[in-house]
């Protein structure tokens, strides 16, 4: 049957726009309801699987996961100097990767720290944790948290199994907010509560929630601190990084087209590590891509910390014992500090462009002390675009907004049937996002959004990036004089100029149709 989509966005949303008053129409058994001036209004399980005709057409195929999307304005004509790090932006690994290291480091727990045996039947689940969990070790929660402290109630987790959300209400005194004196510092590091941004860390959270999942099933009790250093140990004194595991890459630095500008390459990864990687990546005159090369640079203490002196290595990597007072292209230097480094070359300020995977570790000191342009590497970003391109999460995100907006407009009337309407498209809006939730990942959800809120590592990503992008490649998409412009997204006394009259067929996004092909 086909509808003519102008009344069906006006019955749906303006249904309560009638002469003599405001009315709330309630659907019948059959799922519709007449209106006074004869059209038919759908009910929300109705109109439900309507939501196509509300659709611009294209609005499915929008995103471009090769895209570079820009927080804050920055034109590649005004930087002369790029900087990359290593794990996961120069180099990119297969998720085989992650196996090994939680091999690895269960099987030191197992023989070095004299953990049971038995721990050794776990192995990696890929897909268990994402990137930006909070743990919380006192009560071993890993949990997700968004831009305002509050747990996302359904993602928090001890060992391999869901808490109630009563029990994590009642576990933080009645409400599911952190308070600021319990979170994470600036570097994600806070007295009960740990943040992990690094990549690396996902199968460093699986192993932790696999051997407390072991603990919880065979009654066996432990001491929660001593666990969580346990673990960050196991996986810290290990070498895991394999150049066998470095997915193939286009380039080893990707640049914009008919970039001839200074390069540089600053790694916490040690010399031989990142020389293997690079002759398997580039081959072995890799260093000639480079003005400069600093390996185990101890980021972040490289950006704020004074005392370490650069040191000279070989080409064998040994180190050097001379006094550097300039820093050569085609050498390998290690440690050092960031204001040496300034001092050496005198590149400073919004000149330069730094990449890197770790806000904390890589982009935060750099952009809000030294006043730098910096490049978030998200290769999640690219997943998460795909499924948000699809018809499954467009429909379901378009009528969750439109159920929104009728909650929001309805919920005045308080009378039992209108009471009753409101709750079944309550208890339809929360099963929607918890749809959506689980289309990106079935125990913690998006790595960016809280449900409508957005993550505590969204958060920031805004505030550490001035661009970010799923590979360092994306820059080969881009001239050398590209200028990424940060949309106009609404503040929330803006929203409906946007989002309510998109997601009901009331109006369509400006240029629409002409954004689809942007790429």
């Amino acid at each position: 049957q086909k509808f003519d989509t102008s009344n069906f966005g006006s019955a749906l949303l303006h249904v309560d726009q009638r002469p003599g008053g405001i009315v709330l129409l309630l659907p019948d058994r059959k799922g519709q309801s007449d209106c006074a001036d004869g059209q038919r209004a759908l009910s929300p399980g109705a109109a439900r699987g309507f939501t196509v005709y509300l659709l611009p057409p294209g609005v499915c195929n929008l995103l471009n996961p090769a895209a570079i999307y820009a927080n804050n304005e920055i034109s590649l004509a005004d930087v002369e100097i790029y900087g990359f790090d290593y794990d996961y932006t120069l180099a990119q690994y297969s998720n085989l990767l992650h196996s090994m290291i939680f091999n690895t480091a269960r099987d030191i727990l197992i023989e070095q720290f004299k953990y049971p045996e038995k721990l050794g039947k776990y192995d990696y689940i890929p897909g268990f944790a994402i990137r930006g969990l909070h743990y919380d070790v006192q009560k071993s929660l890993l949990m997700k948290i968004d831009a305002f402290h509050y747990v996302q109630l359904g993602t928090a987790y001890r060992g391999l199994k869901p808490v109630p959300d009563e029990e994590v209400i009642e576990l933080y005194g009645g409400t599911q907010h952190i308070p600021l004196y319990q979170m994470s510092d600036f570097y994600g590091k806070g007295p009960s509560l740990k943040q992990f941004m690094d990549i690396f860390s996902l199968p460093e959270m699986t192993l932790l929630s696999s051997v407390i999942d072991y603990f919880i099933n065979h009654g066996i009790e432990f001491d929660q601190v001593h666990l969580y250093k346990d673990i960050s140990v196991s996986e810290k004194c290990q070498l895991p990084h394999n150049s066998r595991h470095i997915r193939a890459v286009s380039s080893a630095a990707p640049t914009p087209k008919g970039l001839a500008k200074k390069l540089f390459l600053i790694t916490n990864s040690p010399f031989s590590f990142v020389d293997k990687g690079m002759k398997h990546m580039v081959g072995k005159n890799w260093r000639d891509l480079f003005d400069m090369v600093i390996v185990q640079a101890d980021k972040p203490n490289f950006f704020t910390d004074r005392r370490k002196p650069f040191r000279k290595l070989d080409d064998k990597g040994s180190l050097q014992w001379d006094k550097i007072n300039q820093l050569e292209k085609g050498k390998i230097y290690k440690e050092g500090n960031l204001f040496d480094f300034l001092r050496l070359t005198g590149w400073r300020g919004s000149k330069v462009l730094y990449f890197g995977d770790h806000l904390y570790s890589d982009l935060a000191d750099l952009m809000l002390r030294h006043g730098w342009r910096t490049g978030a590497i998200v290769p999640e970003l690219e997943t998460e675009i795909r499924i948000i391109n699809t018809e499954q999460y467009m429909h379901s995100l378009t009528w969750q907004q439109a159920l929104t907006g009728l909650l929001e407009r309805m919920q005045m009337y308080q009378d039992a049937e209108s009471k009753q309407v409101l709750l079944e498209w309550m208890k339809e809006r929360q099963e929607i996002r918890s749809l959506t939730k689980n289309l990106f990942n079935p125990q913690f959800g998006s790595i960016f959004r809280t449900f409508h809120n957005p993550t505590y590592f969204s958060r920031r990503l805004v505030r550490f990036s001035d661009i970010y992008m799923a590979s360092i490649s994306c820059l080969l998409n881009y001239d050398v004089n590209f200028t990424f412009y940060p949309r106009r997204t609404p503040l929330q006394h803006e929203a409906p100029l946007w989002m309510d009259q998109l997601c009901t067929g009331c109006m369509k996004t400006p240029f629409l149709e002409e954004m689809v092909h942007i790429r």
